[in-house]
């Protein structure tokens, strides 16, 4: 099989090669390495009280008392990341995963005062760290599309 790009000269093609190579091996391992430590870190900061997300869910789920609910969300957070880390543990981090993600996006509908400066084409600070949440699940779909052929283990 030639993969040869036409549109580089030869030195360039090879060493695009290897570089699209090493992507290709380590690429599932560093996204699931890197969405396990973006859960684990911000998880670890609610329950500690350090969290600058704590006062944005207090007003999301004002009906639930923040005292129990932080704490409990930043350690199901952890868990995610944990379990991201585990291979057999794979679809129990996309499961909690999924359901955790609609919640972090309620903000952008119960709180559009502080989401939005104009919505919905200009989010924001608030709102860009809500909606960076995105980027958190597409990864987790590609994540998840590994579980069964074996990828997310090299």
């Amino acid at each position: 099989m030639n993969d040869r790009s036409p549109h580089l000269p030869p030195a360039l093609d090879r060493i695009d090669r290897r570089i699209a190579g090493w992507m290709r091996r380590n690429g599932h391992w560093l996204l699931r390495g890197s969405l396990a430590v973006v859960f684990i870190w911000f998880g670890v900061l609610k329950p500690l009280g350090l969290s600058t997300a704590n006062e944005l869910v207090e007003r999301t789920v004002y009906w639930v008392d923040p005292a129990w609910f932080i704490p409990l969300l930043g350690w199901w957070e952890v868990a995610i990341g944990v379990c991201l880390l585990i291979r057999p543990l794979l679809r129990a981090a996309i499961l909690l995963l999924f359901l955790q993600m609609p919640g972090t996006l309620l903000p952008l509908f119960l709180l559009p005062d502080v989401c939005w400066i104009r919505a919905p084409w200009v989010p924001s600070l608030e709102g860009q760290y809500i909606i960076k949440n995105l980027v958190l699940i597409s990864a987790a779909i590609v994540v998840g599309g590994t579980v069964r052929d074996g990828r997310a283990g090299r």
